[in-house]
């Protein structure tokens, strides 16, 4: 990834917001009081359901990915290719994408109506209207949350981060379910025991805690007793399973196969992590925001995104994984169908498309359209609230449930919005 950002937003940069939410996210501490409905919560934590979605930050073009429009005024210099699915085309760009079509489905008719970095950011990841003051579980939260089992012993909300902003959040629902980030691809920090500590010495450290910690809550007992013990118990959980991290441990050819760059190892790292059965992983990659030479960056930054990608379709069908896996590609939103100055595109919310299959999502769908020149939505206009709603329906999730949280009542998805009944099966 060689190129820089064009678009100088602050979204771009760490904010204070985000780092202190990725330290206490770091932490581990676990919120109590929050419930499902009993019936709800055995049969989504038994179910073996999982997220992954793949973050294209900066906002890909949907003109150079799932919806190009060749021969046109605004359609650029890509022709389009033919796929494993009769009759659907998608950019030259995507070959090796173009071959495993017929396990995705592609949604051409998003329209967030939003053109800023940081809200697109956030209205896609929590598929709700961003409001100043309020904050809502980003869909890895609520993933972790309703998918992952009780004892599950690693985070049940992986954020595998290359480039690009993250977000951790986890709202109502506690710090427990915030993102764990794994930078570069790497292990969360500090999960190896120091090699000065002997096994026995910290089984003896361990079992004195356990035994002051049950001590102190037998007097006073209160959610945050709770949570400490909790994130000790996930922590020492966590040291025991700390080789689910390493890529290494992958074959030769898997490496080749995926491509020794970064996002090919991190993609490889996903699927790795899916087969452990983490409920929610996102792979980040950037940088999409191609205000200038829009052209040149794209046939750069999907060249790398294009066969990892295609890799991880592949195994996740090939391993069997693909009816209790949902994918989804995703951006902020797409780029302006007018081609500017620069010969970049720059922002565009009104009419861009998602990438996304697996689970109940039906295989070689194409759903929605738009107009000739791209410049509008002709059918199925829909938004980051329904496919919220789509991709927690597509993992078997019943999004009208509702969260006891604290005795409050909390929905899992936008209570105005519903799934996209044609993408599921």
């Amino acid at each position: 990834m060689l190129c820089d950002y064009s678009c100088r937003s602050n979204e771009h940069g760490a904010s204070r917001r985000s780092f202190l939410g990725r330290v206490f996210a770091g932490a581990g501490l676990a919120v109590a009081g929050a419930s499902l409905p009993g019936a709800i919560a055995g049969e989504l934590q038994s179910s073996g359901k999982r997220i992954v979605t793949i973050f294209l930050h900066g906002g890909v073009s949907q003109l150079e990915s799932w919806d190009p429009k060749p021969n046109t005024d605004t359609g650029g210099p890509f022709r389009t290719i033919g796929t494993s699915v009769p009759g659907l085309h998608i950019c030259e760009l995507l070959p090796h994408t173009a071959k495993v079509m017929h396990h995705l489905a592609v949604l051409r008719s998003l329209n967030t109506r939003n053109e800023d970095h940081g809200k697109g950011h956030e209205e896609m990841c929590t598929g709700r209207n961003k409001v100043p003051g309020v904050n809502y579980p980003h869909l890895g939260a609520v993933a972790a949350k309703v998918l992952a089992p009780e004892s599950f012993p690693l985070p049940g909300h992986l954020l595998i981060r290359g480039g690009g902003s993250g977000s951790n959040s986890s709202a109502y629902l506690g710090p427990k379910f915030a993102s764990v980030e794994l930078a570069d691809g790497k292990a969360p920090p500090r999960i190896e025991r120091p090699p000065a500590l002997s096994i026995e010495a910290d089984k003896r450290r361990q079992e004195f805690r356990a035994a002051a910690s049950d001590r102190f809550s037998s007097r006073r007992r209160t959610a945050d007793t709770d949570a400490y013990t909790a994130s000790f118990d996930q922590a020492q959980q966590l040291q025991a399973q700390r080789e689910v991290f390493d890529v290494s441990k992958e074959s030769a050819a898997d490496h080749d196969r995926y491509g020794r760059h970064e996002f090919g190892q991190h993609c490889l790292l996903a699927r790795r992590l899916l087969e452990k059965g983490v409920p929610f992983v996102q792979v980040n990659h950037s940088n999409y925001d191609t205000h200038h030479e829009n052209f040149d960056f794209h046939i750069e930054q999907l060249g790398e995104f294009d066969q990892p990608f295609a890799m991880l379709v592949k195994d996740i069908a090939d391993r069997g994984m693909l009816k209790d896996t949902v994918i989804c590609v995703m951006s902020e939103f797409g780029r302006t169908p007018k081609i500017n100055k620069t010969y970049g595109r720059d922002h565009w919310g009104k009419a861009w498309s998602v990438c996304l299959g697996g689970g109940r999502i039906p295989a070689g769908a194409v759903l929605g359209k738009t107009n000739d020149n791209g410049t509008a939505v002709t059918e199925r206009e829909v938004d980051h609230g329904h496919l919220f709603h789509t991709l927690l329906a597509a993992a078997g999730v019943d999004t009208k449930a509702e969260l006891d949280i604290g005795g409050r009542k909390f929905t899992l998805a936008d209570p105005a919005k519903g799934p996209i009944r044609e993408l599921l099966s």
